[in-house]
């Protein structure tokens, strides 16, 4: 079963967070998808994974790139495709999941301070428990460390 978390923001940016979690993934020997919604988003953290951190390294590519199927990390703008055939999906400004259950984790990333991204993480909640995924709440520390919150393996816990 898919494991659904829902990382709230809301004492460091996505470009903050995402670097570390992409790490721990890494770590894991998984390879990760980070879905995003838009060409420029994309581009966007591409260069930033390249720069996050003072000697840093964080192999990736994007869609836009040569041999995809081989990188660790994948960014990517398409909806359905898998193509670094990765166990952990990334999305982004409320990128499509409807390929969730394809996947052993997904992260769902939204900014705390974003009603509308609050919201629509909400809805994706939903979605999720609706789904029959198992869903997680992390809420960061005042030092940005990730906590579990609340969970539901069968709808009736709320975001």
């Amino acid at each position: 079963m898919t494991e659904f978390g829902f990382y709230h923001l809301t004492r460091t940016s996505l470009e903050d967070a995402l670097p570390r979690l992409l790490t721990k993934v890494l770590q894991t020997g998984k390879r990760a998808l980070v879905r995003v919604t838009d060409g420029e988003r994309m581009t966007r953290l591409d260069a930033h994974l390249w720069t996050f951190g003072e000697g840093s390294f964080l192999p990736h590519a994007t869609m836009r790139d040569a041999r995809a199927e081989r990188q660790p990390v994948l960014l990517t703008t398409t909806s359905s495709d898998n193509p670094n055939d990765a166990g952990y999906l990334f999305l982004i400004d409320q990128a499509s999941g409807e390929d969730a259950g394809s996947f052993e984790r997904c992260f769902e990333l939204f900014n705390g301070r974003d009603e509308e991204a609050v919201s629509a993480a909400r809805n994706r909640w939903r979605w999720a428990t609706a789904k029959g995924f198992a869903c997680i709440y992390w809420q960061q520390e005042p030092g940005g460390k990730w906590v579990k919150g609340g969970a539901s393996r069968a709808g009736n816990a709320e975001l």
